[in-house]
């Protein structure tokens, strides 16, 4: 007489591991992250900086032609906070792909693949904790705007909740493709430069200047890439302004981006090493 377990409970049981096993990938990349806060804290100092920069140097000036009139630097800085949100999101998962590729290198995936643990938890504590950690630069960064003048006053209480979904469908989807440029480098040194385009395309989006006051032939480049409608619809939601198309934009591009960063990852996790 068979005594083996209905398919449903072996299923929950497999989930269960599934979830253990995650979280305890979670908890193991949170303790590098404190062990090991100087990556995170040079990657955080790029936005502060480039804010503080912006704001204080050509705040002015950008807010006479943004602002319509006068120079009160507040205008700009209005414009500029959702930018260097969107950069500090983009920075941060270049630590990821760091850490994936030091896994890789020193030998412990080899070593976890020996052992009694779901293989896709490794990669899910990588990504949740990847997100984790941007939106908490998010919220640093966040708070420096917020300490030299930044203010949202016209938007709802329904506009913050999507700005923060929003804020974390793009951490999902650029922390994907972050793994899956960790995954395939070689080298640690290598895994750095191949992410930094996260941390370049919002420089040459709508973050600093208006697509509008861009010169004919640079302007596609800025409308056309995934940062742009992001940015715009993060604009429109903290300062109570309309999103127009970008909304349903910017969430096309990050499903699609974290599709293409799951099969990415996911495949060049499962091959044989070699």
């Amino acid at each position: 007489m068979s005594t083996a377990a209905p398919a449903p409970a072996r299923s929950l049981g497999s989930l269960a591991l599934a979830v253990r096993d995650a979280a305890t990938m979670l908890r193991r990349n949170l303790l590098h992250v404190r062990r090991y806060p100087s990556m995170t804290l040079n990657l955080l100092l790029t936005p502060v900086v480039l804010l503080l920069l912006f704001v204080y140097i050509f705040g002015d000036v950008m807010s006479t032609g943004i602002g319509g009139g006068g120079g009160d630097r507040s205008a700009y800085l209005a414009y500029l906070v959702p930018g260097i949100l969107l950069l500090t999101i983009g920075g941060t998962t270049i630590g990821s792909a760091v850490s994936v590729s030091m896994d890789m290198t020193e030998g412990i995936i080899a070593r976890f693949r020996t052992m009694a643990i779901h293989r896709g938890s490794i990669l899910v504590g990588h990504v949740v904790g990847s997100v984790i950690q941007c939106m908490v630069s998010v919220i640093c960064v966040g708070a420096v705007a917020v300490a030299i003048g930044f203010r949202s006053t016209d938007a709802t209480a329904v506009e913050w909740l999507l700005a923060v979904g929003l804020l974390a469908l793009v951490s999902l989807a650029l922390t994907w493709i972050a793994v899956g440029m960790g995954l395939s480098s070689p080298t640690v040194e290598a895994a750095s430069n191949n992410a930094m385009p996260l941390m370049v395309l919002p420089l040459l989006s709508s973050a600093f200047v208006p697509l509008d006051a861009m010169p004919g032939w640079f302007r596609p480049i800025a409308e056309y890439q995934p940062f742009t409608p992001a940015i715009e619809t993060l604009r429109g939601l903290l300062l109570g302004t309309g999103i127009g198309h970008n909304g349903w934009l910017a969430v096309v591009w990050c499903l699609a981006l974290a599709a293409l960063g799951y099969v990415w990852s996911t495949s060049l996790f499962n091959r044989d090493p070699k």
